[in-house]
């Protein structure tokens, strides 16, 4: 478990989610982009909470260890979809050139 401190709030969450939230963020502002991402977490009173972020260039984001031994809330799911939106950035899709569309006897429409 990691401390996810979030501007005045810390929540507790599995150290995959912490750590994947913050790898996220940076790649966020790096892009001077915006997303909102939610995460499973156990707030200060001990429920477990949904906690939704709102990345962006100005996020202010501390992860923190912890020697708790709760176990963390399940975001597999979330992770998952996380991972997907890290990759975008990190691995775009690159067009192949097709060699099928060399040659073609086709006129393209004129559209001045």
């Amino acid at each position: 478990m990691k401390h996810v401190t979030f501007g005045e709030k810390s929540l507790l969450m599995g150290d995959d989610a912490a750590d994947t939230l913050l790898e996220y963020a940076r790649l966020v502002a790096d892009n001077d982009r915006a997303d909102t991402v939610t995460l499973h977490a156990v707030s200060p009173d001990g429920n477990t909470v949904e906690a939704s972020f709102l990345l962006d260039t100005s996020t202010i984001l501390m992860v923190e260890s912890t020697n708790s031994n709760m176990e963390p809330p399940d975001n597999s799911e979330m992770l998952a979809d996380l991972r997907d939106r890290i990759d975008a950035v990190t691995r775009p899709v690159v067009a192949k050139e097709d060699s099928d569309w060399t040659g073609l006897d086709y006129d393209l429409p004129d559209v001045t």
